[in-house]
Protein backbone atom coordinates (compact mmCIF):
# COMPACT_ATOMS: atom_id res chain seq x y z
CA UNK A 1 0.00 0.00 0.00
CA UNK A 2 1.14 3.69 -0.56
CA UNK A 3 2.60 5.07 2.11
CA UNK A 4 -0.32 7.84 3.55
CA UNK A 5 0.66 11.55 4.21
CA UNK A 6 0.03 13.41 7.57
CA UNK A 7 -2.25 15.18 6.18
CA UNK A 8 -2.91 18.61 8.01
CA UNK A 9 -4.22 19.94 5.17
CA UNK A 10 -6.90 22.93 5.72
CA UNK A 11 -9.17 21.92 3.36
CA UNK A 12 -10.16 19.43 1.08
CA UNK A 13 -8.73 18.02 3.75
CA UNK A 14 -8.00 14.02 5.27
CA UNK A 15 -10.69 11.29 4.83
CA UNK A 16 -10.74 8.54 7.30
CA UNK A 17 -8.61 5.60 5.50
CA UNK A 18 -11.37 2.83 6.26
CA UNK A 19 -13.71 5.10 4.25
CA UNK A 20 -11.90 5.68 1.49
CA UNK A 21 -10.80 1.77 1.05
CA UNK A 22 -14.82 1.29 1.26
CA UNK A 23 -15.72 3.33 -1.15
CA UNK A 24 -12.42 2.06 -3.58
CA UNK A 25 -14.03 -1.47 -3.41
CA UNK A 26 -17.71 -0.71 -4.31
CA UNK A 27 -16.59 1.98 -6.86
CA UNK A 28 -17.26 -0.15 -10.28
CA UNK A 29 -20.82 -1.98 -8.31
CA UNK A 30 -22.92 0.44 -6.34
CA UNK A 31 -25.31 -2.05 -4.28
CA UNK A 32 -25.67 -4.34 -6.67
CA UNK A 33 -26.31 -2.42 -9.54
CA UNK A 34 -23.88 -3.34 -11.90
CA UNK A 35 -22.94 0.73 -12.17
CA UNK A 36 -20.41 3.10 -10.51
CA UNK A 37 -22.03 5.49 -7.92
CA UNK A 38 -21.12 8.60 -10.57
CA UNK A 39 -23.36 6.45 -12.89
CA UNK A 40 -26.88 5.53 -11.43
CA UNK A 41 -29.55 8.17 -11.92
CA UNK A 42 -30.17 10.27 -9.36
CA UNK A 43 -34.00 9.51 -9.85
CA UNK A 44 -32.88 5.94 -9.57
CA UNK A 45 -34.87 3.95 -6.18
CA UNK A 46 -31.05 2.91 -5.18
CA UNK A 47 -29.69 6.44 -5.12
CA UNK A 48 -32.74 7.29 -3.30
CA UNK A 49 -32.20 5.10 -0.77
CA UNK A 50 -28.45 6.04 -0.15
CA UNK A 51 -29.70 9.95 -0.52
CA UNK A 52 -33.01 9.72 2.44
CA UNK A 53 -30.53 7.61 4.65
CA UNK A 54 -27.63 10.22 4.58
CA UNK A 55 -30.77 13.04 5.77
CA UNK A 56 -31.52 10.50 8.40
CA UNK A 57 -28.21 9.80 9.40
CA UNK A 58 -26.86 13.58 10.04
CA UNK A 59 -30.26 14.35 11.58
CA UNK A 60 -29.62 11.54 14.53
CA UNK A 61 -25.64 12.16 14.86
CA UNK A 62 -26.49 16.10 14.73
CA UNK A 63 -29.64 15.95 17.30
CA UNK A 64 -31.65 18.06 14.77
CA UNK A 65 -35.14 18.49 15.35
CA UNK A 66 -38.18 18.39 13.34
CA UNK A 67 -39.00 21.39 12.91
CA UNK A 68 -35.94 21.81 10.53
CA UNK A 69 -34.84 21.04 6.91
CA UNK A 70 -32.23 19.41 6.17
CA UNK A 71 -30.60 20.44 2.07
CA UNK A 72 -27.75 19.40 0.02
CA UNK A 73 -26.88 22.65 -1.96
CA UNK A 74 -23.86 23.11 -4.28
CA UNK A 75 -21.41 26.43 -4.83
CA UNK A 76 -19.56 25.83 -1.48
CA UNK A 77 -19.95 27.60 1.96
CA UNK A 78 -19.15 31.48 -0.34
CA UNK A 79 -22.38 31.04 -2.15
CA UNK A 80 -23.97 30.50 0.87
CA UNK A 81 -22.49 33.71 2.28
CA UNK A 82 -25.30 35.30 -0.60
CA UNK A 83 -28.11 32.81 -0.42
CA UNK A 84 -28.56 33.59 3.32
CA UNK A 85 -28.43 37.01 2.95
CA UNK A 86 -30.16 36.65 -0.18
CA UNK A 87 -32.73 34.54 1.59
CA UNK A 88 -33.24 36.44 4.87
CA UNK A 89 -32.12 39.99 4.56
CA UNK A 90 -35.62 41.15 5.27
CA UNK A 91 -35.30 44.27 7.26
CA UNK A 92 -32.85 47.81 7.06
CA UNK A 93 -29.98 45.92 7.63
CA UNK A 94 -27.84 42.59 9.39
CA UNK A 95 -25.23 41.98 12.00
CA UNK A 96 -22.20 39.94 11.11
CA UNK A 97 -19.55 39.23 14.20
CA UNK A 98 -16.41 39.78 12.91
CA UNK A 99 -13.80 36.96 13.68
CA UNK A 100 -12.08 37.46 10.77
CA UNK A 101 -11.81 37.14 6.88
CA UNK A 102 -14.66 34.54 5.90
CA UNK A 103 -16.76 36.97 8.07
CA UNK A 104 -15.35 39.67 5.94
CA UNK A 105 -16.47 37.67 2.54
CA UNK A 106 -20.43 37.12 4.09
CA UNK A 107 -20.88 40.99 4.79
CA UNK A 108 -19.45 41.82 1.39
CA UNK A 109 -21.71 39.02 -0.22
CA UNK A 110 -24.39 40.40 2.18
CA UNK A 111 -23.85 44.51 1.46
CA UNK A 112 -26.15 43.96 -1.74
CA UNK A 113 -29.29 43.98 -0.01
CA UNK A 114 -28.87 46.84 2.96
CA UNK A 115 -27.03 47.83 5.49
CA UNK A 116 -24.07 45.31 6.99
CA UNK A 117 -22.60 46.23 10.51
CA UNK A 118 -20.25 44.58 12.92
CA UNK A 119 -22.12 43.46 15.95
CA UNK A 120 -18.73 42.83 17.16
CA UNK A 121 -14.97 43.02 15.85
CA UNK A 122 -11.99 41.21 17.16
CA UNK A 123 -9.86 43.19 14.49
CA UNK A 124 -8.49 45.22 17.32
CA UNK A 125 -6.49 42.19 18.61
CA UNK A 126 -5.41 40.68 15.04
CA UNK A 127 -8.52 38.27 15.19
CA UNK A 128 -7.09 36.52 18.19
CA UNK A 129 -10.05 35.92 20.26
CA UNK A 130 -13.73 35.87 19.99
CA UNK A 131 -15.28 38.94 21.38
CA UNK A 132 -18.33 38.44 23.89
CA UNK A 133 -19.99 42.23 24.15
CA UNK A 134 -22.21 42.43 21.03
CA UNK A 135 -24.29 45.22 19.89
CA UNK A 136 -27.82 44.50 18.00
CA UNK A 137 -29.30 47.55 16.07
CA UNK A 138 -33.24 48.35 15.34
CA UNK A 139 -34.32 46.56 12.46
CA UNK A 140 -32.00 43.80 12.26
CA UNK A 141 -33.14 40.78 10.32
CA UNK A 142 -30.29 38.39 11.60
CA UNK A 143 -27.02 38.06 12.92
CA UNK A 144 -24.61 36.06 11.61
CA UNK A 145 -21.66 34.35 13.29
CA UNK A 146 -18.44 32.02 11.70
CA UNK A 147 -18.26 28.92 14.19
CA UNK A 148 -14.43 28.21 14.15
CA UNK A 149 -12.01 30.58 11.86
CA UNK A 150 -9.73 28.03 10.33
CA UNK A 151 -7.44 31.29 9.50
CA UNK A 152 -6.65 33.02 12.49
CA UNK A 153 -7.47 29.24 14.62
CA UNK A 154 -10.28 30.93 16.78
CA UNK A 155 -14.04 29.58 17.76
CA UNK A 156 -17.09 30.27 19.64
CA UNK A 157 -16.88 27.85 22.86
CA UNK A 158 -20.13 29.01 24.00
CA UNK A 159 -23.23 30.11 20.83
CA UNK A 160 -24.72 33.80 21.26
CA UNK A 161 -28.60 34.30 22.08
CA UNK A 162 -30.37 36.89 20.21
CA UNK A 163 -33.65 38.44 20.19
CA UNK A 164 -32.99 38.13 16.20
CA UNK A 165 -32.77 34.84 14.45
CA UNK A 166 -28.95 33.03 14.07
CA UNK A 167 -27.20 32.35 11.00
CA UNK A 168 -23.71 30.21 11.55
CA UNK A 169 -20.94 29.24 9.11
CA UNK A 170 -20.32 25.91 10.61
CA UNK A 171 -17.98 24.99 8.08
CA UNK A 172 -14.41 24.14 9.56
CA UNK A 173 -16.17 22.16 12.48
CA UNK A 174 -19.51 20.92 11.80
CA UNK A 175 -19.83 17.38 13.50
CA UNK A 176 -16.42 17.68 15.18
CA UNK A 177 -18.51 18.61 18.28
CA UNK A 178 -21.74 18.80 19.87
CA UNK A 179 -24.10 21.67 19.14
CA UNK A 180 -27.65 22.57 20.00
CA UNK A 181 -29.27 23.16 16.84
CA UNK A 182 -31.94 24.42 18.57
CA UNK A 183 -29.58 27.46 18.80
CA UNK A 184 -30.03 28.56 15.58
CA UNK A 185 -32.27 29.08 12.82
CA UNK A 186 -29.84 28.62 10.26
CA UNK A 187 -26.27 26.29 10.27
CA UNK A 188 -24.65 25.85 7.07
CA UNK A 189 -21.37 24.48 6.23
CA UNK A 190 -19.08 22.78 3.38
CA UNK A 191 -18.10 19.31 4.02
CA UNK A 192 -14.97 18.78 3.01
CA UNK A 193 -13.23 19.81 5.97
CA UNK A 194 -15.41 17.23 8.45
CA UNK A 195 -17.65 14.91 6.56
CA UNK A 196 -17.19 14.57 2.99
CA UNK A 197 -15.06 15.93 -0.30
CA UNK A 198 -15.27 19.24 -1.46
CA UNK A 199 -18.44 19.55 -4.13
CA UNK A 200 -21.46 20.61 -1.19
CA UNK A 201 -22.45 22.11 1.58
CA UNK A 202 -25.11 20.91 4.15
CA UNK A 203 -27.98 23.61 5.33
CA UNK A 204 -29.95 23.02 8.13
CA UNK A 205 -32.97 25.79 8.42
CA UNK A 206 -35.67 26.28 10.76
CA UNK A 207 -38.90 26.21 9.34
CA UNK A 208 -39.72 29.23 11.14
CA UNK A 209 -37.41 31.03 9.27
CA UNK A 210 -38.15 29.74 6.09
CA UNK A 211 -41.50 30.80 5.68
CA UNK A 212 -40.00 34.52 6.12
CA UNK A 213 -37.66 33.81 3.53
CA UNK A 214 -38.04 36.37 0.66
CA UNK A 215 -39.47 34.97 -2.38
CA UNK A 216 -38.14 37.57 -5.58
CA UNK A 217 -35.30 35.48 -5.90
CA UNK A 218 -34.01 33.20 -8.68
CA UNK A 219 -35.58 29.87 -7.92
CA UNK A 220 -31.82 28.16 -7.83
CA UNK A 221 -31.04 30.90 -4.73
CA UNK A 222 -34.54 30.05 -2.98
CA UNK A 223 -33.98 27.68 0.31
CA UNK A 224 -37.64 26.93 -0.40
CA UNK A 225 -36.83 25.29 -3.78
CA UNK A 226 -34.18 22.84 -2.04
CA UNK A 227 -36.34 22.33 0.89
CA UNK A 228 -39.33 21.52 -1.64
CA UNK A 229 -37.94 18.91 -4.00
CA UNK A 230 -35.72 17.18 -1.18
CA UNK A 231 -32.63 18.92 -2.55
CA UNK A 232 -33.26 17.54 -6.13
CA UNK A 233 -34.92 19.58 -7.83
CA UNK A 234 -31.74 19.69 -10.46
CA UNK A 235 -28.96 16.72 -10.61
CA UNK A 236 -27.80 17.38 -7.17
CA UNK A 237 -23.08 16.34 -6.35
CA UNK A 238 -24.26 12.46 -6.26
CA UNK A 239 -20.59 10.95 -5.68
CA UNK A 240 -20.17 13.78 -2.57
CA UNK A 241 -23.43 13.37 -0.64
CA UNK A 242 -22.28 9.46 -1.16
CA UNK A 243 -18.91 10.11 0.14
CA UNK A 244 -21.12 12.37 3.27
CA UNK A 245 -23.01 8.90 3.37
CA UNK A 246 -19.98 6.91 3.89
CA UNK A 247 -18.23 9.27 6.73
CA UNK A 248 -21.83 9.72 8.49
CA UNK A 249 -21.50 5.74 9.07
CA UNK A 250 -18.06 6.23 10.33
CA UNK A 251 -18.41 9.02 12.85
CA UNK A 252 -21.51 6.78 14.26
CA UNK A 253 -19.55 3.84 14.21
CA UNK A 254 -16.76 5.58 16.10
CA UNK A 255 -19.31 6.40 18.84
CA UNK A 256 -21.16 9.36 17.32
CA UNK A 257 -20.28 13.68 17.98
CA UNK A 258 -19.45 13.44 21.71
CA UNK A 259 -16.33 10.86 20.42
CA UNK A 260 -15.77 12.94 17.78
CA UNK A 261 -15.13 16.00 20.16
CA UNK A 262 -13.61 14.26 22.68
CA UNK A 263 -10.95 12.98 20.72
CA UNK A 264 -10.46 16.10 18.72
CA UNK A 265 -10.07 17.83 22.21
CA UNK A 266 -7.08 15.24 22.88
CA UNK A 267 -5.58 16.02 19.36
CA UNK A 268 -5.50 19.94 19.55
CA UNK A 269 -3.82 19.18 23.17
CA UNK A 270 -0.49 17.31 22.15
CA UNK A 271 0.01 20.39 19.50
CA UNK A 272 -1.13 23.45 22.19
CA UNK A 273 1.24 21.33 24.36
CA UNK A 274 4.03 21.22 21.98
CA UNK A 275 3.78 25.38 21.63
CA UNK A 276 3.07 25.95 25.29
CA UNK A 277 6.34 23.89 26.54
CA UNK A 278 8.62 25.90 24.21
CA UNK A 279 9.38 28.74 25.72
CA UNK A 280 8.24 30.54 22.96
CA UNK A 281 9.89 29.15 20.18
CA UNK A 282 6.82 28.61 19.07
CA UNK A 283 3.77 31.34 19.49
CA UNK A 284 0.49 30.67 19.02
CA UNK A 285 -1.86 33.61 17.44
CA UNK A 286 -5.12 32.57 19.32
CA UNK A 287 -5.62 33.40 23.13
CA UNK A 288 -5.78 30.50 24.90
CA UNK A 289 -9.40 30.98 26.14
CA UNK A 290 -10.64 30.59 22.51
CA UNK A 291 -8.46 28.30 20.76
CA UNK A 292 -9.56 26.50 18.23
CA UNK A 293 -9.59 22.78 18.35
CA UNK A 294 -9.62 22.09 14.54
CA UNK A 295 -6.82 24.77 13.08
CA UNK A 296 -4.04 25.19 15.43
CA UNK A 297 -2.07 28.14 13.80
CA UNK A 298 1.42 29.19 14.97
CA UNK A 299 4.26 31.31 14.58
CA UNK A 300 8.09 30.53 15.25
CA UNK A 301 9.60 33.37 17.17
CA UNK A 302 12.25 33.53 14.90
CA UNK A 303 10.67 33.79 11.32
CA UNK A 304 14.03 33.26 9.36
CA UNK A 305 13.64 29.75 11.09
CA UNK A 306 9.49 29.20 9.32
CA UNK A 307 10.27 28.05 5.91
CA UNK A 308 12.81 25.68 7.13
CA UNK A 309 10.70 24.52 9.73
CA UNK A 310 8.42 23.90 6.72
CA UNK A 311 10.68 22.22 4.24
CA UNK A 312 11.92 19.81 7.32
CA UNK A 313 8.45 18.91 7.90
CA UNK A 314 7.09 17.84 4.35
CA UNK A 315 10.57 16.25 4.24
CA UNK A 316 9.09 14.32 7.17
CA UNK A 317 5.65 13.13 5.40
CA UNK A 318 3.62 16.44 7.05
CA UNK A 319 1.64 17.94 4.17
CA UNK A 320 -0.32 21.08 4.75
CA UNK A 321 1.25 22.95 7.42
CA UNK A 322 1.49 26.52 5.86
CA UNK A 323 -0.67 29.15 7.05
CA UNK A 324 -2.74 31.12 5.11
CA UNK A 325 -1.61 33.08 2.29
CA UNK A 326 -2.90 36.10 3.93
CA UNK A 327 -1.86 35.89 7.34
CA UNK A 328 1.60 33.65 7.09
CA UNK A 329 3.07 31.36 9.45
CA UNK A 330 1.95 28.17 10.20
CA UNK A 331 -1.17 25.67 10.75
CA UNK A 332 -1.92 22.16 11.95
CA UNK A 333 -6.11 21.23 10.73
CA UNK A 334 -6.97 18.72 13.06
CA UNK A 335 -10.48 17.44 11.58
CA UNK A 336 -12.29 14.56 12.62
CA UNK A 337 -10.34 12.16 10.25
CA UNK A 338 -6.78 13.05 11.33
CA UNK A 339 -5.59 10.69 13.31
CA UNK A 340 -4.51 10.89 17.03
CA UNK A 341 -1.26 9.41 15.81
CA UNK A 342 -0.39 12.28 13.04
CA UNK A 343 -0.71 15.09 15.72
CA UNK A 344 1.83 13.24 18.21
CA UNK A 345 3.56 12.84 15.17
CA UNK A 346 3.77 16.52 14.47
CA UNK A 347 4.49 17.36 17.86
CA UNK A 348 7.51 14.92 18.13
CA UNK A 349 9.06 16.68 15.31
CA UNK A 350 8.29 20.36 17.04
CA UNK A 351 10.21 18.83 19.89
CA UNK A 352 13.16 17.89 17.56
CA UNK A 353 13.04 21.13 15.94
CA UNK A 354 13.05 23.18 18.67
CA UNK A 355 15.67 21.28 20.06
CA UNK A 356 17.84 21.15 17.28
CA UNK A 357 17.82 25.28 17.10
Amino acid sequence: MTKRAYNFNAGPSAMPLEVLQQVQTEFLDFQGTGMSIVEISHRSESYDRMHNETIALLRELMGIPSGYEVMFIQGGGSMQFLMSAANFFTKKRAGYIDTGIWAHKAMEAASGYGEVYAVASSADRHHSYIPQIYEIKSDTSYVHITANNTIYGTEFKIFPKFAVPLLCDMSSDILSRSVNVADFDLIYGGVQKNIGPAGVIVAIVKKELLATARQDLPIMLQYKTFAAHNSLYNTPPVFCIYMVNKVLHWIKNQGGVVAMEKRNIEKAKLLYDAIDESNGFYQGHAEPAYRSNMNITFHLKMAELEKQFLDEAKENNFVGLKGHRLVGGCRASAYNAVPVEACEALARFMRAFKAKH
